[in-house]
């Protein structure tokens, strides 16, 4: 691996490349219930430990505030990305379904916009066809398009508001999403094959001594990977548009469309506010992100959510060959009091950021710790970027409303203590979008509520509840405390801890493996965390009375 990869091509043209997801092995469930079962014991042995207090650990507070509605996140800010939509040059050919193809060289990630195509009415005995909607086009929505697009009785559009977006994000992909996607080399930045765990005390663990020589953590940035992925959704047939949702009118019988209004960045004839415009569809996806227009519009409720965020740090090459397959973590209450901070190497930069629930007006504190204690590889960088974003923390109460389905941050689809939620929200679009697909028919129907909560929404809980369960009850365990934190990085050092833990991250199921070392595991943690109990500082105490009302 070189240590400056050769710079993946500009994301202008959308690609052609067809993707079909590559059937995995159903989860071994005896050994995920034998995970929880270690993982439980360990929350019931060690809380005294952890919590001098005595205050118990619950298993999942996510049951609980699934259910709990709460105060708007709408005031969440966006992200600053700092890029601005910018003009599409000159105005290219128009044909014959008066859909505008733009020049090349634009920085459209996709070369047409949709134009003033009549799309009055929806589909019915005249012969015209169903549309769908799905507003956001980041992983889930393009993931979701792609599937709806592949059914040619069926009309897709995909809404997004700048085509060249900067999400704010880690940028971590697990294996199996490359090859389930079929993501070409081009989108990924770096392959990570090492980590290093640093403590509170700053012990410093090793981490990736059991990956295979094919096996890796993919580092991207999610302007190129979203473009990658949007484009292809284009390509197969789902129809642009470059705008703001604003309001959306939510139908009164089982037939009647959803109404979106929105701002049309396309038009350039009203410069940049966009013209207010309004179309109809049959079926809406909400990958809208944790601001979500469509959430709000379905009213399906409010989840607590951390905020991450990010500094992106131009280092010199000979710092950048440090980092160039290698990721760091650091635990304690200096850079966060209930998660981790991170330095993950980019393409020519690296990302250092951190994140928190429980004392979200500190985040710049953090971030100055983080940087303070990654100083000496560092200094001298230049900060390209700063960006924050909010992290749903468990899914919303209502995922589907009517016709109508959440997915990706917009549904709450990201997990505990690791933070992970590129591949699910991908996941999840692909599973919502085939769901539906194959409930319309051939586009011949609409699904109902209950038939789309007894496909996807089943199916998904199936497939990952158990994932969120556990990584849950890991952060409730080893981010509660300093003592608790130099545990967890002292119980990476194990190479079993390792084989397990990358296996459940790179392959998306949870891995158990001889369940003698599951015991032998549960004791060492057990006394791990009794003996930093007595040695390791107590937490820095903070106070947020006013903000801390707005948690669930």
């Amino acid at each position: 691996l070189q240590s400056k990869p050769e710079q993946p091509p500009a994301v202008t043209m959308y690609s052609s490349i067809e993707t079909s997801a590559i059937p995995r092995a159903p989860a071994r469930k005896s050994r995920m219930l034998m995970v929880g079962v270690v993982l439980f014991g360990i929350v019931c042995l060690v809380s005294f430990a952890a919590n001098p207090l005595g205050t118990a650990i619950v298993p999942s507070s996510a049951s609980r505030s699934m259910y709990r509605a709460g105060p708007s996140t709408s005031s969440i800010p966006r992200g600053a990305s700092g890029i601005s939509s910018s003009s599409m040059g000159a105005m290219g050919a128009i044909n014959n379904h008066n859909l505008k193809k733009m020049p090349k060289g634009t920085k459209f990630h996709c070369n047409w916009v949709a134009g003033e195509r009549n799309l009055k009415g929806h589909a019915k005995a005249d012969g015209s066809k169903y549309r769908v909607a799905v507003i956001g086009g980041g992983p889930s929505g393009s993931a979701a398009a792609e599937i709806f697009a592949k059914e040619k009785g069926i009309d897709t559009f995909i809404f997004e508001r700048k085509m060249d977006n900067v999400k704010p994000c880690g940028g971590a992909i697990p294996l199996c999403m490359v090859d389930e996607f079929d993501l070409p080399e081009s989108v990924i930045d770096r392959k990570v094959r090492k980590m290093k765990m640093i403590s509170p005390s700053n012990r410093v663990v090793d981490v990736g001594r059991t990956l295979k020589p094919n096996e890796y953590i993919g580092m991207c940035r999610r302007e190129v990977l979203d473009g990658f992925m949007r484009n292809r959704s284009v390509d197969l047939g789902a129809v642009p548009i470059n705008g703001l949702v604003t309001k959306i009118d939510v139908p009164r019988g089982d037939s009647d469309p959803y109404v979106i209004h929105y701002q049309d960045y396309g038009d350039k004839t009203a410069g940049g506010a966009g013209t207010p415009k309004t179309m109809e569809f049959d079926v809406l996806v909400g990958a809208d992100g944790a601001n979500s227009r469509v959430a709000k519009a379905i009213d399906a409720g409010e989840y607590n959510y951390a905020i991450a965020f990010q500094e992106r740090i131009a280092i010199d090459e000979e710092k950048m060959e440090y980092y160039k397959d290698l990721a760091e973590m650091y635990v304690g209450d200096d850079v966060s009091p209930d998660f981790y901070a991170w330095v993950f190497p980019k393409y020519d930069h690296v990302g250092v950021g951190t994140g928190t629930v429980v004392n979200r007006p500190d985040i710049p504190k953090y971030q100055k710790a983080i940087r303070e204690r990654a100083k000496d590889r560092l200094e001298g960088g230049k900060i390209i970027k700063v960006e924050a974003h909010p992290i749903p923390e468990h899914p919303r109460p209502r995922r589907v409303q009517g016709r109508a389905a959440l997915v990706g941050d917009a549904a709450g689809y990201v997990t505990k203590c690791s933070g992970e939620g590129i591949y699910f929200a991908a996941k999840s679009g692909r599973m919502a979008a085939q769901a539906i697909v194959q409930l319309m028919q051939g586009g011949t129907r609409l699904p109902t509520q209950q038939e789309i909560e007894d496909t996807y929404i089943a199916d998904y809980d199936k497939k990952y509840q158990a994932t969120y369960v556990v990584l849950d009850l890991l952060q409730k365990v080893f981010y509660s405390s300093n003592a608790a934190r130099e545990a967890f990085v002292e119980m990476c050092d194990s190479d079993y801890v390792q084989k397990v833990t990358f296996d459940s991250y790179l392959y998306k199921t949870v891995q158990g493996g001889n369940p003698v070392d599951d015991i032998k595991l549960l004791f060492s943690t057990v006394g791990s965390i009794f003996r930093a109990q007595a040695t390791t500082p107590k937490d820095r105490e903070f106070s947020n009375p006013v903000e801390s009302l707005k948690r669930l």
